[in-house]
């Protein structure tokens, strides 16, 4: 019979997409090898080119995923938040970071190390299955980002990355219209996402909500039309076409 702390645990595993689909016995099993990991604002998780091996699933809170270059800028590749799982790379292939994962607001993780995650991992084909769904979703999104950088003018990748994070983690105050999203990113945190200046972020944002398309207030976002919005993305190919040169 579990004791009050396992049944918790394992209820809580139970809404996480890694764990999905386990057995009792299993989940139980896993839980054994997870250890609770708390931080607070602007904490390094892992440091890109480090050779840490934990694998981490957010109960709480946003991370941010970003690449530092030899001059040293940042570059946010992507934002996590609850039940997601990061840090898989490293456990895998046994490389070293190829990434810094940075908290943007304070954050709890279940933390498992390299060994554990992938003994489970041969020993738990479910686990192993819906880590391959998560990286396949994983990927699908870098695919994404990458024809953005392609198809869209700066602004158009602003847009692209807000609407991708809305559907993601976004609150429908109306359904179609309206959306609430709270990433906690700073104007310097959304310029590293495009390649831009802070100035120019600043700027755009202004523009948007006078024109009533989105409001941005202390790293809340607000979908104010979305429909418009995502016009307005898409006619950002048009835009970078007509900046291209032959």
């Amino acid at each position: 019979m579990q004791d009050k702390t396992t049944t918790r645990r394992v209820a809580t595993m139970k809404e996480i997409r890694l764990f999905a689909g386990l057995s009792e016995k299993e989940l139980v099993t896993v839980a054994e090898d997870l250890r609770l990991k708390e931080y607070g604002k602007d904490e390094l998780i892992f440091r890109q080119g480090d050779e840490s091996r934990e694998v981490y699933v957010i109960l709480k809170g946003k991370v941010r995923i970003y690449k530092i270059s030899p001059a040293g800028n940042e570059t946010t590749t992507a934002i996590y938040s609850t039940h997601d799982v990061i840090g898989e790379l490293a456990a895998l292939d046994n490389e070293p970071r190829s990434a810094t994962g940075k908290t943007i607001v304070p954050v709890t993780l279940l933390a498992m190390s390299q060994e554990r995650f992938l003994h489970h991992l041969r020993s738990t084909s479910t686990m192993a299955f819906n880590l391959a769904w998560i990286i396949a979703q994983k990927l699908r999104s870098r695919v994404a980002y990458a024809e953005s950088i392609a198809q869209y003018d700066a602004a158009g990748r602003l847009l692209h990355i807000l609407l991708e994070n809305t559907m993601r983690y976004g609150e429908a105050i109306e359904a179609g219209k309206c959306y609430v999203l709270d990433l906690a990113l700073n104007q310097s945190d959304l310029a590293s996402m495009v390649g831009a200046r802070r100035e120019w972020v600043n700027r755009i944002l202004s523009d948007w909500r006078k024109r009533g398309l989105l409001e941005y207030d202390n790293g809340v976002i607000t979908i104010l039309d979305l429909p418009r919005v995502q016009a307005e993305r898409d006619s950002r190919i048009e835009a970078n076409r007509a900046n291209a040169e032959w």
